[in-house]
């Protein structure tokens, strides 16, 4: 009969333990940095300006005056969504730089 070690043969748990540990440290380290970390966006030709952290929180949103034109709203709407979504696609290339390694190709984030 072959003697059972706890499935990881003894010593080798604890090391796990602690690999798992640091890498649970990590990854809590790496999303505090994305959350400070801001990338900008424009759309225009820098009429709209969107300032966004890679957690993807808004932080500001800057519209030149003469982008602003009341006959034309509807111009103004699409961009700032163009500059909103450019700065979200920026914040998760971002992130998945950063967290890449972190996860091991499991494709956590």
């Amino acid at each position: 009969m072959a003697k059972f070690n706890g499935g990881f043969g003894g010593g080798n748990m604890q090391q796990l333990m602690r690999q798992a540990q640091k890498m649970q440290q990590d990854i809590l380290k790496a999303q505090e940095e994305l959350a400070e970390t801001e990338v900008v966006a424009t759309a225009g030709g820098g009429m709209v300006e969107v300032t966004m952290t890679c957690d993807k929180k808004l932080v500001s949103l800057k519209i030149k005056p003469e982008a602003v034109d009341p006959d034309d709203v509807e111009m103004l709407e699409d961009l700032i969504i163009a500059a909103v979504n450019e700065a979200i696609t920026t914040a998760e290339k971002t992130s998945e730089e950063k967290m890449g390694p972190l996860s091991g190709g499991m494709g956590l984030f």
